[in-house]
């Protein structure tokens, strides 16, 4: 059924070196030149592969010169009808595939994007990178240390334009808030906190009836345990650990991308994370947590948490707690700042204030353009490696009831 592309052996490293986490313009080995067209595969063609990634693209795929031409989903009614999108855009029939594999191989692919579900991120970005693909991959980048490191030292080794979907940090609000930050009027910050809450867990949405018959169920198991076919399962996979590290990972890998961004903080010291499922016991038996709380602490000297409340929807915030004022980000395409509770406030901050937006392309059409430059992307994959290990800090954490610790030295996070 799948082909696997031929690619030149990998050489594999025993760690990463300081020295591959700068990625230079000179670097990068697969950019495109000015007049040629981009070929993109779209790799998981979900509500997120077609609404998010493939429209995204199309909004800019005349004036980037783009066009996509296969497509690769283990379901077939979702690869159809990513192919009928591109059959209305382009007029043509683009290749369709069962397996990433066989997109891997097509000579007349340049680039892919990744929207398969969580437990491929890091297989199909490490595979991608040795294919010579430049890849859009969306977040969490890994579940675990191991698969972290090896697509990190693929991607260097590689020299692919890499942009990790963490596409809040694009948001002209984001660079915004980058730029007030950096400024130094709210000073140094002492706590950052998101609580993202809801009536409900986000996979309840996704559930649907899907005949055996139309999935290549061990396309979509991959390496995760095995098991018969069960619809429930393939549709509500945000919904199970074995395939996904729950709301930590999936929601507040946004948060966390997005205050290293504002802060420049990098990677925390130690972590603890706790919670369960307390409200949403039913016939899906879900077993991500409805409830989570996540705590970090960064040697910058400040405190990060982050919370899912899925059993009631109030409370929700966004707020980094300085020493002369807030930044608050409840509403983070509006984010404003103030003075209030800053013990060392000095009149710089008078009022209740906007934060100016900064107008930037957009994260799709920043890694169509970075294929052409060389330039870093927005979310190259040093930052996706940074959120990855907070994530994976805290599904330690939470996994094994114990306290975790970064090691960047020994890229090693440590329990105890």
């Amino acid at each position: 059924m799948s082909t696997v592309c031929n690619r030149r052996d990998f050489i594999k490293t025993a760690t990463v070196s300081a020295a591959a986490t700068a990625m230079t313009a000179r670097s990068y080995g697969r950019v495109m030149g000015a007049n040629e067209r981009i070929r993109i595969a779209q790799i998981g063609c979900g509500d997120r592969g077609r609404n998010a990634h493939m429209a995204g693209v199309h909004k800019h795929d005349k004036v980037e010169n783009v066009e996509y031409v296969a497509v690769a989903d283990p379901w077939r009614i979702a690869r159809e009808k990513a192919a009928a999108l591109c059959k209305e855009w382009y007029g043509t029939d683009v290749k369709q595939c069962v397996s990433y594999r066989d997109v891997l191989a097509c000579k007349d692919v340049d680039a892919v994007m990744i929207a398969a579900p969580d437990h491929h991120h890091a297989t199909q970005l490490e595979a991608a990178a040795r294919a010579k693909k430049n890849v859009y991959v969306e977040k969490p980048m890994a579940r675990n240390m191991d698969e972290l490191l090896r697509a990190m030292e693929a991607v260097k080794a590689a020299g692919v334009v890499v942009q990790v979907g963490t596409q809040v940090r694009s948001m002209p609000t984001s660079t915004g808030c980058n730029e007030l930050w950096k400024s130094g009027i709210l000073g140094k910050a002492s706590r950052i906190e998101q609580c993202r809450n809801g009536e409900k867990p986000y996979w309840y949405h996704y559930v649907k009836d899907i005949q055996k018959e139309d999935v290549e169920w061990a396309e979509f198991l991959g390496k995760a345990p095995k098991r018969p076919f069960d619809a429930g399962l393939i549709s509500g996979w945000y919904g199970y650990l074995d395939y996904t590290d729950g709301p930590v990972a999936n929601l507040g890998c946004h948060f966390i991308d997005l205050y290293h961004y504002i802060t420049g903080a990098q990677f925390p010291t130690s972590c603890v994370c706790n919670g369960g499922v307390f409200t949403w016991k039913d016939e899906h038996k879900f077993t991500c947590p409805d409830h989570v709380e996540a705590l970090w602490v960064y040697p910058e000297g400040f405190m990060v948490a982050y919370s899912s409340n899925f059993g009631n929807s109030g409370g929700s915030r966004h707020r980094y707690f300085c020493e002369k004022g807030q930044l608050i980000l409840d509403n983070w395409t509006s984010p404003t700042f103030s003075a209030e509770g800053g013990p060392k406030r000095d009149g710089g901050i008078r009022g209740i204030n906007e934060v100016k937006p900064i107008e930037t392309p957009d994260h799709f059409q920043n890694w169509l353009q970075c294929m052409r430059t060389g330039k870093p992307t927005r979310a190259p994959i040093e930052a996706g490696y940074q959120h990855a290990i907070a994530c994976l800090m805290a599904v330690e954490s939470y996994k094994y009831g114990r306290r975790t610790t970064y090691d960047h030295s020994r890229r090693a996070i440590l329990r105890g």
